[in-house]
């Protein structure tokens, strides 16, 4: 075996949990929709749940900590894990569920990359640029106003403030992230318009509020005003 197979080898085996524990994620998903688990209900033990998907109790563990992680789950010392949150049904008609931990996943790295690119945009933006804000946010209302999609200009504000940052580095990056992004944007406005009026008027507060502190040139206003966006983003897709 080559120095490079050598080194490749502990990649591929990284990459093999993860593969394994996405699975596991999604199963435990489906265990909790299909048992119609209610929130505060205990999870199967690590090890029922290892031995039903055939896999090690260290991956079921690392499942389960980004379960927790993603508000699903929450573990009780010495008691297990239980129901915290449970998936809205309507995800599956966005996102197949084996997808749904890769998917969710992305607002982990969207917490750091659109916070801090709300921060800069705060600081840097130009008169041209906040106006491209602005206009994007304006054509935002009108599509979630009308019951039309609103996933589109909703990405389009969402990029216009990764523009503002004046730094070419944060497109690529978010661009990158577009399809799992787009995939969410749909869920959440679908999900909103089945409840109360009150959860799409909240989802349109919270971009006034980002667009607002990045108008004002409150760079820390901007960058908490992003993050409970995105934290309110990742709730709506639960029940």
């Amino acid at each position: 075996m080559s120095s490079d197979q050598i080194g490749d080898a502990p990649e591929k085996a990284a990459a093999n949990e993860g593969r394994l524990a996405d699975r596991a994620y999604a199963g435990i998903v489906q265990i909790i929709l299909d048992e119609r688990l209610a929130i505060g209900d205990r999870l199967p033990s690590e090890l029922r749940l290892a031995a039903t998907f055939g896999m090690s109790r260290t991956i079921v563990r690392e499942a389960l900590a980004r379960l927790a992680s993603d508000g699903i789950t929450q573990a009780r010392l010495g008691a297990g894990s239980f129901v915290k949150r449970r998936p809205s049904e309507r995800l599956g008609s966005h996102m197949p569920m084996d997808a749904l931990a890769t998917t969710l996943g992305t607002y982990e790295v969207r917490f750091v990359l659109e916070a801090e690119a709300a921060r800069l945009a705060a600081q840097r933006r130009s008169n041209h640029q906040l106006d491209a804000i602005e206009k994007a946010l304006e054509a935002l209302r009108a599509a979630l106003l009308s019951n039309a999609p609103a996933h589109d200009e909703d990405w389009v504000l969402h990029r216009a403030i990764a523009e503002a940052t004046s730094n070419a580095a944060f497109l690529p990056v978010f661009d990158h992230l577009q399809e799992q992004v787009m995939q969410i944007l749909r869920a959440g406005v679908d999900i909103s318009r089945s409840r109360a009026p009150e959860v799409i008027k909240a989802m349109m507060d919270e971009h006034d509020a980002i667009v607002e502190a990045i108008r004002a040139q409150d760079a820390d206003g901007a960058a908490l005003a992003m993050r409970w966006h995105l934290s309110q983003g990742r709730k709506r897709l639960m029940p």
